[in-house]
């Protein structure tokens, strides 16, 4: 399906408008963010486009309807609701991971305390945790520093993440994205990743951690991401 036919009314443009707007409440349960700032957007199945939240828009007041569509060019797509409206200044960085990395689905900023002190550190997570293990298959990596409003940080993301198990970066002096199969995938990896990174910063107050072997971490991360949970759930949450 192309740009064009990517219209309010098709199924797959209605289902990513609601999800979003559900998962933004997300962030804001788990602490992810404040006021306005971070963001989620969606891929939408079968088409050129994606959606994504608008720029400085209360978390309160967002709902499907406000949600944007923009091309895999960042452009907002003319006559779609939302459109008179500015989408996130991310949006050029959101572009570019699905125009590069097409089997990702949803991706996710936030501006998570922990997850940002180390960013503004330059500093990877270290792998010292199970659960960590199991979810990102490793430590997670520090991107490189990038302006916002245009496509470096997505060229950052995607340099970072291409190759990498891991589904999270800590792009330096800013903060940390995630990405997913879907959008909900995403979400669920921002959140793992601030209690990772509140986790390994607390333990190591009181002493250096104790890194997992190499093989231990391939052990427990193929175990979780094809044997745990149900078969039907993103991830086997």
């Amino acid at each position: 399906m192309s740009t064009e036919d990517a219209v309010d009314g098709t199924d797959g443009v209605v289902a990513v408008r609601e999800e979003l707007a559900r998962l933004h409440a997300e962030l804001v349960r788990y602490g992810l963010v404040v006021w306005t700032a971070g963001n989620v957007s969606g891929r939408v199945p079968g088409t050129d486009c994606f959606v994504i939240k608008p720029s400085g828009v209360s978390y309160d007041e967002l709902t499907p309807d406000s949600m944007i569509v923009c091309d895999l060019d960042g452009r907002v797509v003319p006559g779609t609701r939302g459109c008179e409206r500015s989408p996130s200044s991310d949006t050029a960085a959101h572009a570019y991971v699905y125009r590069h990395l097409p089997d990702v689905g949803g991706i996710v900023h936030t501006h998570s305390t922990y997850a940002v002190a180390w960013a503004s550190r330059g500093e990877e997570i270290p792998c010292v945790v199970t659960g960590m293990a199991d979810e990102f298959g490793g430590p997670v990596p520090v991107g490189p520093f990038a302006t916002i409003g245009d496509d470096s940080i997505g060229r950052g993301i995607v340099e970072t993440l291409r190759g990498h198990r891991s589904r999270a970066v800590l792009m330096r002096n800013h903060g940390p994205f995630t990405i997913g199969v879907t959008p909900r995938d995403a979400v669920k990896a921002a959140v793992m990743l601030e209690d990772v990174a509140r986790t390994v910063h607390i333990a190591r107050q009181v002493g250096d951690p104790l890194p997992i072997a190499p093989e231990a971490i391939d052990h427990l991360y193929a175990r979780y991401q094809n044997v745990y949970g149900q078969a039907t759930d993103d991830r086997r949450e």
